[in-house]
């Protein structure tokens, strides 16, 4: 047997003592989604790590050292090119001369040889024969049967143009330097933000709310392509007009829309923190808002067409409903709590 890797591996990758702590998950009877919690990790993560196991040693039940050393065997190196198995490249070159895609011949395959793991390549390992040097198992002049008619293959990137986020969107701060003070909902005053969209992401409505009170502020964008400057104007009218105490901090995703934050930050005194790419439970509050919206806007709707006014009125009437976490309170009467106990009593005056 070889020796178990007990380092902390780099990124993605579960760790022997991550995979002892899903052990010990399991046999509680916990969820993936609180194995998940427990280790900050995503639950699909934990999901897909007892999926493999299941499939693996369907009659065992899950152990962290099994485990590890299955996970380190699929990923040693070098591995075996499935393009080199000369009856898949000869089915391969000819399917890509037929005008099919890498994905096309990659499903087709599995489909005809589904006990045959030698005749059922990925998409990407027919792209890699095509495009990477030292793999070149293919004719490269076969790369202008592909749609894209590329000799080179380019970097894969978002549509938002989110594949350099620290360059798109400089000067961010990440959430992990935010306050400690935020995490606990003990100190008002601290706000989560997004975006909803509408038909086709040509429509956008902004909303905030504040993490104590769960106070929603709507913003009303412009059609089209949220604008950085346009989104700027929206939370500074928001919520600038709220007194200070209660505009401590915001934190949203790492959209475009928030290239301007340096200017927001200081428009409105309101220091801005970005969530880690890909985790939005890091604004819980406003993604259960969100859906709470969704009633009022649904998906696949044109969100231009409500005016600021019919915004105002969905406003108020989700800051109207009364929230168990709340105490039954509405959030609007826990808002207008906060800004009644920092007015003044009265009393003398001085000069």
């Amino acid at each position: 047997m070889p020796p178990l890797k007990t380092s902390e591996p780099a990124g993605r990758f579960l760790s022997l003592s991550e995979r002892e702590e899903i052990a010990v998950g399991v046999a509680a009877g916990q969820s993936a989604a609180q194995i998940a919690r427990q280790l900050g990790r995503a639950s699909s993560t934990v999901s897909r790590e007892l999926a493999t196991w299941a499939a693996t040693h369907p009659d065992r039940p899950y152990r962290a050292v099994p485990a590890q050393l299955d996970a380190e065997a699929r990923g040693a190196r070098p591995k075996p090119f499935k393009l080199a198995h000369p009856p898949l490249q000869e089915r391969v070159q000819a399917d890509l001369e037929r005008k099919y895609s890498p994905r096309q011949i990659a499903m087709r395959l599995a489909a005809e040889f589904p006990d045959d793991p030698a005749m059922r390549p990925s998409h990407e390992a027919i792209y890699q024969a095509l495009y990477v040097q030292g793999r070149g198992l293919l004719r490269r002049e076969l790369h202008t049967a592909l749609r894209t008619g590329r000799a080179i293959r380019r970097p894969r990137r978002r549509v938002d143009g989110r594949s350099d986020p620290d360059r798109r969107i400089p000067g961010k701060v990440m959430i992990s330097e935010r306050p400690a003070e935020v995490a606990d909902r003990a100190v008002p005053g601290h706000w989560e933000g997004d975006l909803i969209a509408g038909k086709a992401n040509k429509s956008y409505i902004g909303t905030l709310v504040e993490r104590t009170t769960r106070f929603c502020i709507l913003l009303h964008l412009p059609a089209g392509k949220v604008d950085p400057l346009a989104m700027q104007e929206a939370i500074v009218t928001g919520i600038g007009q709220l007194p200070k105490h209660l505009r401590l901090s915001l934190t949203w995703d790492q959209g475009l829309e928030m290239r301007r934050h340096a200017e927001i930050t200081l428009a409105a005194d309101l220091p801005i923190y970005f969530c880690d790419p890909h985790s939005p439970w890091q604004r819980g509050s406003n993604e259960n808002t969100n859906g709470l919206l969704r009633q009022y806007f649904p998906k696949g709707t044109d969100l231009a067409v409500h005016t600021p006014t019919d915004l105002a009125v969905v406003a108020a009437e989700l800051n109207g409903r009364p929230r168990e976490t709340l105490g039954w309170r509405t959030p609007a009467e826990a808002l207008q709590d906060l800004l009644s106990a920092a007015q003044p009593t009265g009393g003398a005056t001085t000069t």
